[in-house]
């Protein structure tokens, strides 16, 4: 029998899950996230296999999703020194590199950055040509400096990528070792939000290569030798090794969409809107055909404005561990004299909250106290919040659905109600009763393996590929065009680790450049596999 292991990391949790062949759920384990993230990951597989129901010699795969990188970007930490060369000086010179991103970021780089002449028209004709000897002084500085791993970006490389290819080959020769981070490669239109994409990917590759060696590391100390290791992309589909040890920054946002996509298998719906509730936050997406709703604006990563595939999302202050605060005025409303978060206790509720004994009152006590929360736990005493005051308490949990009932309204595209399924661990915080009255909803679906959508939805992804480019039609027929990039999308799929046989187109748009002098349009095309185990 072939099993799977489907394991995300979130901010008070670590979940695992091991599926069979049918996609069966047969063994689930959650314990609170550690510190430095990875001992919370081997503790949770620990606890899987010490129950002696699973044989680890028939794993034949885990999929792991990380926050790694998403903290080592927030918290400025654990970052490659990052060599950054532009290629486009005279059109592009106006505003150098690093110009839009935050000051304590940039310090944690240790940037060195060069412009050079180079770069491409809309229509993929060269502004100037590449001189190679100013990419060879680049090479020069960058090892003079030490840096870690090198970004390249060049004007309108989404049209013509031959510049950067040219430069990345020549960089290689120079420095064999050093990983490099093509804009092309990574985001789509728009100089400034492609560069600072390929930036951040160059910034974490050591915390990739760190984080892929670590949960080798975990599997191989619990049994598991055979497995092949595959990460999450913020996509909700799944990427090998080689290919998150070149894209990491793929892997950010990788934690909703799990959620997004597990929520989906568990309740049976292609379209609707799903919370994800945890410890911290709750998150609001939407499932489109199955699959996460991308963002149609340019998204913020740790104060960095990106423009490559990231999830529609919805972060609200209210998760099971978020902080719940009554004021002591008593002419206020009880509406008035209620705040919720934005803070969290995240991990350590069990030891901060007041059902454990803690200090910190928590929305997970005020479900407890107005008795629609229970908690299979031998610390938590029930009877800690019995004298918690009913009127306040109870006005808490009509400000909490009302927080997440306005999160729902924003994130729907139509007037018409949803299905909503509710999965996280920190869903007991929405009342049952409430369901069947939740706004804006057609039904509320809360999955028997509700806490766990996370870590299912990693082990049931597929694997994917996704272009967004600029075609001209000047040298080419439409047909040829949409062939190359349905080509280009598919290779890009079957690299991330997809059965080239079951690679499928799922998504293509064709958007016309009326606004340009020549025929040009732009493709955005998506195709879908299924996950090749042999392939690492």
């Amino acid at each position: 029998m072939s099993l799977r292991i489907g394991l995300d990391v979130g901010g008070t949790h670590t979940d695992a899950v091991v599926l069979d062949s049918s996609n069966s759920v047969i063994e689930t384990a959650k314990v609170q996230t550690s510190r430095d993230i990875i001992t919370g990951v081997s503790q949770a597989l620990a606890t899987i296999f010490s129950r002696r129901t699973v044989d680890p010699s028939q794993v034949s795969a885990s999929m792991f999703g990380t926050t790694h990188c998403t903290n080592a970007i927030v918290e400025r930490k654990k970052l490659a020194k990052v060599g950054i060369l532009r290629i486009g000086k005279h059109s592009s010179g106006a505003i150098p590199p690093l110009y839009s991103l935050p000051s304590d970021l940039v310090q944690a780089l240790r940037p060195s950055v060069i412009m050079i002449q180079g770069g491409h028209d809309y229509n993929g004709d060269e502004i100037f040509p590449l001189i190679e000897d100013e990419v060879r002084n680049a090479a020069t500085l960058f090892r003079e400096n030490n840096v870690g791993a090198i970004a390249v970006s060049s004007v309108f490389s989404p049209v013509s990528r031959n510049h950067e290819q040219e430069a990345a080959k020549i960089l290689s020769g120079y420095l064999p070792s050093l990983p490099i981070s093509m804009s092309s490669e990574i985001g789509s239109l728009g100089l400034i939000p492609r560069e600072n994409a390929a930036i951040l990917n160059a910034a974490l590759v050591d915390v990739a290569n760190l984080a892929i060696e670590s949960f080798e590391k975990a599997t191989v100390e619990v049994g598991i030798r055979n497995a092949k290791l595959f990460l999450t992309q913020n996509d909700g589909t799944l990427m090998n090794t080689g290919y998150a040890r070149r894209f990491p920054v793929k892997t950010i946002a990788c934690g909703p969409t799990n959620s997004i996509r597990g929520a989906a298998y568990l309740s049976g719906l292609t379209n609707g809107i799903v919370i994800d509730i945890g410890g911290t936050t709750a998150l609001v997406g939407a499932i489109e055909n199955g699959f996460p709703r991308e963002s149609g604006v340019p998204v913020s990563i740790g104060g960095v404005s990106t423009n490559f595939r990231m999830p529609d999302l919805l972060a609200v202050g209210c998760g099971g561990g978020t902080v719940v605060r009554w004021s002591d005025t008593g002419n206020m409303s009880p509406n008035e004299r209620i705040t919720i978060g934005p803070d969290s206790v995240g991990y350590e509720l069990t030891e901060r909250g007041l059902c454990w004994g803690g200090h910190d009152l928590t929305t997970t006590d005020v479900a407890i106290a107005n008795g629609y929360a229970s908690i299979n736990d031998g610390k938590c005493d029930p009877s800690k919040v019995s004298n918690l005051d009913k009127t306040l308490a109870q006005a808490t949990e009509r400000k909490i659905i009302k927080i997440v009932e306005d999160a729902v309204d924003k994130m729907k595209t139509k007037a018409n109600p949803s299905d909503v399924v509710l999965v996280g661990g920190g869903g007991i915080i929405i009342p049952r009763s409430h369901y069947s009255r939740f706004r804006g909803a057609s039904k509320v679906v809360r999955p028997e393996l509700f806490q766990y959508a996370n870590a299912i939805g990693a082990a049931i992804a597929q694997t994917s590929g996704e272009i967004d480019r600029i075609f001209s039609y000047e040298r080419s027929t439409r047909e040829e065009v949409l062939d190359e990039a349905k080509q280009l999308c598919v290779s890009d799929a079957i690299n991330a680790g997809a059965i080239p046989e079951t690679v499928r187109i799922v998504e293509v748009d064709q958007i016309p450049m009326t606004y340009v002098a020549t025929n040009a349009i732009r493709i955005r095309a998506k195709a879908i596999g299924e996950l090749n185990i042999g392939t690492s």
